[in-house]
């Protein structure tokens, strides 16, 4: 891959020139100047792409193959480079990387500017902003690509990204009208403040994602701190939140790759366990013997149960045991692989970080008929989700059960759950032990029964 990722970039710096010098025109008429210049933004980033060392990632290699299939369009007379430029701008954007995202937007600029009426250009535009979490340019990128496009169906999903872009806005905007109300009109206009008045300066609906995340995470903090959590407006103020970070993680479009599974987020899980018993069944040789004899009071047990939980890859447990609930745990390097998850659950819930990441594992892991519902965004990292438990990440990886105990013990609507298998030391680290311990109401030899608080 080093000698053709070094050879072309040589074509590309042949056909475009060198960063910061002019390309020159092809005798009979060559490629357009912003083709060029996009050529020599691909040549930028093959550059950095050589430089960073061996190319182990397929996603871009496959970016790598994109910008050559442009090169060879720039240079063929006739060929259609216009939309190897946008293929290639797509390839970037499903690279995942913040580099190439912003491959991807610089590419847009140069197809925009290239045909001003290209709804694929501007549509490519928006996609890319709303990657670097620019979200207000991305609306407006996506409303001209809606302006242009005449097909009322392939729209929606557009529609439906704007809705969700403003929405969370408009969870910005009304979390600082609440607190001028609150704060009696008194803001540090500066923005320099260290108390709650200049966070509420720094926070705006304009600011990319990352940053009026920070900013709004500041101002709950020292709401609370100043007021407490049983404030009204800190309440108040603490659900926009909640309702911000959901809205800026989550999906907003059906995808098909789901395979008609529903998505469900925080509320639909909590009625889903409402009231209901649950068991966590450990994956070992002893609990799977035992589950599946015939007549056997731990048979007799976990089918008592309205919920029966799973984690992770069954080693142990027969294919057909019953499965209502099955959680997985995203672990190693990105992009994550592994077996598709084809054990039937009524629920599959998937916990990893970064989004996009996991959104890729979701899609090509996921198997159609497998699942009647699907954990959404808000789901995915629960145990350092502000909007949920909010612990910090320094903790280290925690179990996919302990996980799940932690989610339910936080919806707080489960009747009862009991782990069951889950007697042995390595079944979970201390501090995991230690957490289970103190809501243990007894024990027996089968089951480690806990009273959520």
């Amino acid at each position: 891959m080093g000698q053709t990722l070094t050879g072309l970039l040589t074509s590309v710096r042949a056909i475009a020139g060198r960063p910061g010098t002019p390309a020159q025109g092809r005798p009979g008429g060559g490629p357009d100047q912003a083709l060029l210049a996009a050529l020599r933004i691909c040549g930028d980033h093959l550059s950095a792409l050589a430089a960073a060392g061996p190319l182990t990632d397929a996603r871009r290699t496959r970016l790598i193959a994109s910008i050559g299939t442009l090169t060879t369009a720039c240079s063929t007379p006739g060929a259609d480079a216009f939309d190897a430029l946008l293929r290639t701008g797509q390839q970037a954007l499903d690279s995942g990387g913040e580099a190439e995202a912003r491959l991807a937007l610089a590419l847009a600029d140069e197809a925009t500017a290239l045909r001003a009426r290209s709804k694929g250009a501007w549509r490519l535009r928006g996609n890319a902003l709303d990657a670097l979490g620019r979200g207000e340019e991305a609306i407006t990128a996506y409303e001209r690509h809606l302006a242009l496009q005449q097909n009322t169906a392939a729209s929606r999903d557009v529609e439906r990204r704007i809705a969700t872009l403003r929405a969370a806005g408009d969870r910005i905007d009304e979390a600082l009208t609440l607190f001028r109300e609150t704060a009696g009109g008194r803001t540090d206009a500066s923005g320099a403040g260290t108390g709650a008045s200049g966070a509420a300066a720094r926070l705006s609906r304009h600011l990319p994602a990352a940053e009026a995340r920070a900013a709004f995470t500041d101002l709950v903090r020292l709401r609370t701190a100043e007021h407490g959590a049983g404030d009204p407006a800190v309440r108040r103020l603490a659900a926009l939140y909640a309702e911000h970070r959901r809205l800026s993680d989550r999906d907003p479009v059906a995808d098909p790759l789901l395979g008609g599974a529903e998505p469900i987020g925080v509320t639909g899980l909590r009625r889903l366990v409402a009231g209901r018993t649950v068991c966590l069944v450990a994956d070992t040789p002893r609990t799977a013997e035992q589950e599946q004899r015939s007549g056997s009071p731990l048979a007799a047990l976990i089918e008592g149960y309205d919920l029966v939980v799973r984690c992770d890859e069954a080693r142990h447990t027969a294919p057909a045991a019953r499965t209502d609930l099955h959680a997985c745990t995203l672990r190693g390097g990105t992009p994550w692989k592994g077996p598709r998850w084809d054990r039937r659950a009524g629920t599959r819930l998937v916990f990893g970080d970064p989004l996009p990441h996991w959104r890729l594992a979701l899609r090509s892991r996921l198997v159609p008929g497998a699942q009647d519902r699907v954990g959404d965004a808000t789901l995915r990292r629960p145990l350092h989700d502000p909007a949920l438990l909010g612990e910090e990440a320094g903790a280290g990886p925690a179990s996919t059960a302990y996980t799940v105990l932690r989610l339910l013990d936080f919806l707080g609507t489960p009747a009862r759950v009991d782990l069951i298998g889950f007697e042995g030391p390595a079944a979970l680290s201390p501090r995991e032990r230690e957490w289970v311990g103190t809501r243990t109401a007894n024990t027996d030899d089968t089951a480690v029964r806990i009273a959520l608080r």
